[in-house]
């Protein structure tokens, strides 16, 4: 994943594009950036944050950032904001999205004359730099943005600035967000609508699927019409949102509220009353104070996250580092888990390895019985459209292990019945998980209570991971 912030203003706007880009460090780990245009021309700094935050790495870089526009990102994976000149012009161009079709795009630019890229380490391109190659392919920057949104299989919204304004571009389907915030001689773009809230902007327009707008210290031109085809993600609100953010007019902690109360809805229906609920930081939390309101069950933290020096909320791409880093940030508080039953929300089970240790760790705190509650269903298919799993096969998905394990050569065959929750296999595959993880019980959140927490039509949410529907 990753996150990207821009500015266009009639003063410096640096300030504001630091602070406004340091907002999205909970989207990646890997690399920040930042690009700016004004008297001196366009500027760029890029820096690896893996051991230190974006703000730590460059505060230096705001005072040599001078510029009245300006964009940046925090990045999972490439460097970027890319610096490009080309038949169009001189540009910075940043990306949020997944390629799937790279090869064949990389076909057509070849094609086309273009000759070589910078490589990567890993021999891989950087997908901005290609995206940039692809717009160059066209006679006008929108043109270019529009061939983008029309080739390129998976997702992809990104953040283009000239020397006069700059250029944003929500995915096709609207599969992640991009928002406009205006204050006295300013507008700004952002992916998460939060960013901008405390550097003085408001609310001013939230791009449709598609849609592309020209922004300038003055004004906000909408150049390609937004269209009414939409897949946004569910797990944003799940799981990757900020709890202050909004996406569609629904904020994430409000959603998170509501889809544990669903939780507690179907727990009633079993009678399950453990003595505490709690959720597993940080996205967790917001569930478990939804179960509780909705049960009368207290709410307690019977683990804390240690944020002091280990502050991210992601992880590095290594996963045994992954597994250690995680234990090492959860400190237990013996004295509300020694005898106790508790019920405990994360976000999602992805292999199950987290979770499976923080369960281990609470029965040798003393607790009794250990319910584990989901806030999603079942995850199943690894995600076509954005990079939110690192797994390299859906093998590492627990759900597929265990359906591998039950059907063999014919797991394809049944995955439909396994995403059904009414169905004996689903019910199957939750008690091998239960078994396997050692809870006390399981039950996920089913699919019709998700996109009902959520509150939009189904058709306008992607659930692709839960049930493999395009």
């Amino acid at each position: 994943m990753g996150g990207f912030f821009g500015v266009a203003a009639k003063s410096n706007c640096t300030l504001d594009l630091f602070y406004g880009v340091d907002y999205h460090s909970h989207l990646g780990t890997r690399r920040g950036g930042m690009a700016t245009f004004g008297p001196s021309g366009f500027s760029r700094a890029i820096h690896n944050i893996e051991n230190s935050p974006f703000r730590t790495k460059f505060e230096r870089d705001v005072e040599e950032l001078q510029g009245n526009l300006g964009i940046g990102c925090i990045s999972d994976f490439e460097p970027q904001p890319l610096l490009i000149q080309s038949h169009l012009g001189s540009f910075a161009i940043t990306t949020v999205g997944k390629i799937n079709n790279m090869d064949e795009l990389l076909d057509k630019v070849y094609a086309h004359g273009h000759t070589h890229f910078q490589e990567m380490s890993g021999g891989q391109i950087n997908a901005t730099e290609l995206i940039a190659s692809l717009i160059c392919q066209k006679d006008s920057l929108v043109q270019g943005i529009q061939y983008v949104q029309e080739i390129v299989d998976g997702s992809m919204t990104l953040l283009l600035m000239t020397k006069d304004g700059l250029y944003a571009a929500r995915d096709r389907r609207g599969r992640t967000p991009l928002v406009v915030g205006h204050k006295k001689d300013a507008y700004c773009v952002s992916f998460e609508s939060f960013a901008y809230i405390n550097l003085g902007y408001s609310d001013y327009k939230e791009l449709g699927p598609a849609e592309i707008v020209y922004i300038t210290p003055d004004s906000v031109e909408t150049v390609s019409e937004p269209k009414e085809d939409m897949k946004i993600c569910s797990f944003l609100w799940v799981y990757y949102g900020y709890p202050t953010s909004s996406y569609e007019g629904v904020n994430v902690e409000e959603m998170r509220y509501k889809c544990g109360g669903m939780l507690a809805k179907r727990d009633a229906l079993d009678d399950v009353r453990p003595d505490v609920v709690a959720g597993v930081p940080d996205s967790g939390i917001a569930h478990a104070i939804g179960y509780a309101n909705e049960s009368g069950i207290p709410f307690a933290r019977p683990f804390i996250k240690y944020t002091p020096t280990w502050p991210r909320s992601f992880m590095p791409q290594n996963q045994e580092q992954r597994n250690l880093i995680a234990r090492m940030k959860l400190i237990p508080v013996q004295s509300l888990i020694e005898d106790k039953s508790l019920l405990l929300i994360d976000d999602s089970i992805v292999r199950g390895t987290q979770l499976r240790e923080t369960t281990e760790f609470l029965y040798n705190s003393g607790a009794k019985e250990v319910h584990v509650r989901p806030a999603c269903p079942p995850l199943l298919f690894g995600c076509k459209y954005l990079n939110f799993s690192r797994s390299k096969s859906e093998l590492d998905l627990i759900t597929r292990r265990v359906i591998q394990e039950k059907e063999g050569d014919d797991a394809q065959k049944y995955l439909s019945e396994y995403a059904d929750p009414n169905s004996q296999r689903y019910a199957d595959m939750l008690e091998a998980i239960r078994k396997e993880q050692n809870f006390t019980t399981l039950r996920y959140h089913r699919l019709d209570d998700l996109i009902a927490s959520i509150g939009l039509s189904p058709c306008k949410v992607c659930t692709y991971c839960f049930n493999g529907v395009e």
